[in-house]
């Protein structure tokens, strides 16, 4: 397959757990993938160096998706290294483990990173790829959210504010961007997963899920499989959110 007939996919904070799993499993379907990082360079090059065993092409860019300038040169490599790209995944994400109760410890430059990468990230990144998405047979836009944004619990109150936020940008998007463009959410709950681990050891996981229907948590390929059917297993699907969660909002 000639690089210009490959499809492409872009996942944002794809070094690690989800968006590295994400990444995988696009390659694994043969897809071109752009393995984008902000600060785990060594990650994303192990990701990527996993990708070219598969067989495919793969770049590795650096962008803070909260910083403009910095998305569209990224999306400017997009066109001039692969002149397309077929799907989007917003997966970069930032937290902060804060008692909600303490609300003096939530402080405003958290705040302001946390909404930046969740909320701004997703914006950022769907405005400079929309036109090359647009430009192809149909393009989708998928946004790792998290059952946080429907409950109001999670690490911080930031981060279930920004993930309320995307969840509603979701739908905002799928309407504007249609009928070339779907746009879709999936929102995990708990992940296995670095992020949870070293962000707070004092979370026990198994006791988390423990009465959910199904009590155990999500793996990083668990929420890949959610995006990789967004992306690439319904043509008919758009503003939709989908809980991957165990059950946990039945409990």
């Amino acid at each position: 397959m000639s690089l210009s007939d490959r499809p492409v996919a872009l996942v944002t904070g794809a070094a690690t757990g989800v968006g590295r799993a994400c990444a995988l499993q696009f390659a694994q379907r043969g897809f071109a993938v752009i393995v984008n990082y902000s600060r785990s360079e060594t990650e994303a090059n192990q990701t990527a160096s996993e990708i070219k065993t598969l067989g495919t092409p793969v770049s590795v860019i650096r962008a803070d998706v909260s910083v403009a300038s910095e998305v569209h040169s990224m999306l400017d490599h997009v066109r001039n290294q692969y002149g397309r790209l077929d799907c989007l995944v917003n997966n970069a994400a930032a937290t902060e483990f804060v008692e909600h109760s303490d609300l003096d410890a939530m402080t405003e430059d958290a705040w302001d990173r946390i909404l930046g990468v969740n909320l701004k990230g997703p914006f950022f990144v769907t405005r400079a790829a929309a036109k090359l998405l647009a430009e192809g047979d149909g393009g989708s836009v998928v946004n790792v959210s998290s059952v946080a944004g429907f409950t109001g619990a999670g690490s911080c109150i930031a981060y279930c504010a920004s993930k309320g936020g995307l969840n509603t940008m979701t739908k905002s998007l799928a309407r504007a961007l249609g009928p070339k463009i779907r746009v879709n959410a999936v929102c995990p709950g708990p992940i296995d997963s670095r992020w949870i681990r070293d962000g707070n050891p004092d979370w026990d996981l198994n006791e988390m899920v423990a009465n959910y229907p199904i009590p155990k948590p999500s793996q990083p390929d668990d929420i890949a499989d959610a995006v990789l059917f967004f992306s690439t297993g319904t043509k008919l699907t758009t503003g939709q959110l989908l809980a991957v969660d165990g059950g946990q909002m039945l409990t």
